[in-house]
């Protein structure tokens, strides 16, 4: 019985620490655009310039 008052809190402060860093991820603008890099791969230029 005594180990839950330390792994109730814990487990609190374990959610509280996930859901802060999910709250900076979204609203830091880390998924604004999901789609950018895949399709930056499709739009790379791979001819050779030139003068090689």
């Amino acid at each position: 019985m005594e180990i839950l008052y330390l792994l109730l809190p814990l487990s609190l402060a374990i959610i509280a620490l996930i859901g802060g860093v999910l709250w900076w991820a979204v609203f830091s603008g880390q998924y604004d655009d999901p789609d950018a890099a895949s399709q930056a791969i499709l739009n790379d230029d791979d001819r050779p310039t030139p003068g090689q």
